[in-house]
């Protein structure tokens, strides 16, 4: 007669070697509710006055920084020129030179803070009054129409007494008025943000001559 065989107790088989556990569903409640506080002060932060004339202040003084080499070189040009038509100066070579100079100035290729202007960006809070066109703007004052003015001026000195200094004077006055029209578009672009802020701010210093170039 044979024994009765017995099979082995049933051992459920783990699907992984390690067990599962599950986070509490109050852990789940808890990360929702704080990321609903941080969008929430995130949206209720807005600037205030203060803070936004500050950040207009230090934008106005990085623009100004960024553009016043080339800016002055568009005065020292002027003045040098004005000073040869006049006979108070003779060096017409030095003043040929500090013009062409001045030019290349304001490129930003050559003008590192110029190259820095390029890249400036607007404060957020200052985005309501649309000033990065501004710098645009600013950006083109300085190339080509700055460094154009320059590049004339070189260009008188050099055809003076010669059959083309007429055309010369010409040429340089059209791009005068173009550099005074382009420094109008900077400071309207500007002045919303400064009257609304800061008042008492002045926007970039844009070439200031000697005396007015009657002459040309």
């Amino acid at each position: 007669m044979q024994s009765a065989t017995t099979d082995p107790p049933f051992v459920p088989i783990r699907r992984s070697g390690w067990p599962t556990r599950r986070s509490p569903r109050w852990v789940f409640a808890a990360v929702a509710v704080l990321a609903l506080i941080g969008v929430a002060v995130g949206l209720s932060h807005r600037p205030t006055s203060g803070e936004r004339a500050a950040d207009l202040k230090s934008l106005l003084a990085a623009l100004n920084t960024d553009v016043e080499s080339c800016s002055g070189g568009v005065g020292d040009a002027l003045r040098v020129m004005n000073a040869i038509q006049d006979g108070s100066s003779r060096d017409v070579t030095t003043a040929i030179n500090l013009a062409s100079e001045g030019a290349a100035n304001c490129s930003p290729a050559n003008n590192e803070l110029l190259d820095d202007l390029t890249g400036v960006q607007v404060p957020e809070s200052l985005n309501s009054y649309h000033l990065q066109a501004a710098v645009t703007d600013l950006i083109d004052w300085a190339a080509p129409d700055a460094a154009r003015v320059q590049s004339d001026v070189a260009t008188v000195l050099t055809d003076r007494g010669k059959p083309g200094e007429s055309a010369a004077i010409a040429r340089l006055g059209y791009d005068l008025a173009k550099l005074r029209a382009q420094r109008a578009v900077v400071y309207e672009a500007l002045a919303p943000a400064i009257k609304a802020l800061s008042p008492h701010s002045v926007p970039p210093r844009l070439w200031v001559t000697a005396r007015p170039p009657n002459s040309y």
